[in-house]
């Protein structure tokens, strides 16, 4: 890992140096997502086979494009009992923190004749999207699913790559059923995208589209987004522990490892106020690469990716921290809750040393869809909100808007709209 001093350049050189990740610096391949969108658009379903066949050598047709109670039957045979009853219990975990978060209509009546409100509506149709193959990940399924069937969304497809024997993996296709999606169809890349945005003759058109992705499904959402929702252009994975003399050096090592084995773009980052547990970090670095199964993804990962700052005080750690604005941020300090009060961005907090971030990962609750790059500074991670509409309900009486007619017509006037000051003028005529 890199180990630097902290200061201004230094953090500066870091935000700019993470920003290279961004699905947005890959403008190179938007001219091939826009080909595969508008093929879609213009062929559907053919289109859909014809990819398929071209990027996941899987033959797939209208008849089998779509998963059967059969297969999602065959998947849970081929998984181990136990695997079954913990994704029950995260998903159990997950639904219970998001009721937390759903919200009701409501609306103010004045004794003057005005009432005012709002209406609270799920969207119709969601989509999500899930990888597949060596980044299959039943957790996301759970965690991208069950947001929206507790906001009360009426219908969840699901698309997802096939392999080349034409099956989905069967943790993606039991994690589906546990939470509750209504259809699985086999397709996935930029082309799944296309046909949840635009609908084909076997898959439905959705008003939202979640769920992470590659480059080229990153891209297609990003050009999808105005014909309909999305949940956000996702970036690499990143991990930020924040940690002063009192933690312990294993545990951080261990856990900015848990984030550089995702892909080599993923970024670890350790702020510490002390040089000594600094050296020692990197020390236990060192020992776990040389037994972890992923350690080429995670040297190159780390070589590229991470680093350790050392600050002169806490101040400055909390205050670097807030410019990253990291997509997890792990608190190892004397007193985590106290500097948890000091921080404004971050996607998922964790406080204290038992509180690792594979548990958000899996199983506490909160949502593991997180803004990335900086981005937790604006947006939120997925929550039970994303798969609401908020409608504004406005009613004035009569002697209601009698009271107030005049104020609005000259607002207006000085707009030069004058056929708005007529639709309220011509009530009092």
């Amino acid at each position: 890992m890199n180990v630097i001093n902290l200061n201004r350049d230094s953090i500066q050189n870091l935000l700019t140096d993470l920003l290279k990740r961004s699905p947005n610096n890959y403008g190179e391949y938007e001219g091939t997502v826009n080909e595969i969108i508008e093929t879609v658009k213009e062929l559907g379903d053919q289109a859909l086979f014809d990819y398929t066949e071209k990027f996941d050598h899987c033959s797939i047709s209208a008849s089998t494009i779509l998963v059967t109670e059969e297969e999602i039957k065959e998947a849970y045979s081929m998984l181990d009992e136990e695997f079954i009853r913990v994704m029950r219990a995260s998903a159990e975990n997950i639904r219970l923190y998001h009721e937390k978060q759903l919200r009701t209509s409501w609306f103010d009546a004045k004794p003057d004749g005005t009432i005012l409100g709002q209406k609270i509506t799920p969207i119709g149709r969601a989509g999500v999207y899930v990888p597949g193959g060596k980044a299959a990940y039943p957790s996301s399924v759970l965690m991208n699913v069950i947001p929206a069937k507790v906001a009360g969304v009426p219908e969840i497809i699901m698309t997802t790559p096939p392999g080349r024997d034409g099956r989905v993996n069967p943790g993606t296709l039991v994690a589906a059923h546990i939470a509750g999606v209504d259809k699985v169809y086999k397709v996935g890349g930029a082309q799944a995208i296309a046909a949840l945005a635009f609908g084909t003759q076997s898959i439905p058109k959705v008003d939202k589209i979640t769920g992470p992705g590659n480059i080229f499904v990153a891209l297609a959402k990003k050009a999808v987004y105005g014909y309909v929702s999305i949940d956000s252009i996702a970036g690499p994975s990143e991990i930020l522990v924040l940690a002063d003399e009192t933690a312990n050096p294993r545990y951080v090592a261990a856990d900015l490892l848990s984030q550089a084995e995702h892909d080599e773009l993923a970024s670890a980052i350790l702020i510490t106020t002390s040089s000594e547990l600094a050296s020692q970090v990197q020390e236990e670095i060192d020992g776990f690469v040389k037994e972890l199964s992923r350690s080429e993804i995670i040297k190159k990962s780390l070589d590229q990716y991470g680093y350790i700052l050392i600050a002169d005080s806490m101040e400055a750690a909390i205050d670097a921290a807030n410019a990253v604005a990291s997509e997890h941020l792990e608190i190892l300090t004397a007193n985590p809750f106290d500097t948890m009060t000091h921080i404004k961005n971050a996607g998922a907090i964790f406080l204290g040393e038992y509180s690792s971030e594979p548990l958000g990962d899996y199983y506490a609750g909160p949502n593991h869809i997180l803004p990335t790059n900086g981005t937790a500074k604006f947006f939120s991670p997925l929550n039970v909100d994303d798969f609401i509409k908020k409608t504004s309900i406005i009613s004035y009486s009569e002697n209601a808007l009698r009271k107030v007619h005049k104020d609005i017509e000259l607002f207006a006037k000085n707009e030069g709209l004058t056929a708005h000051a007529n639709s309220i003028a011509v009530r009092f005529e």
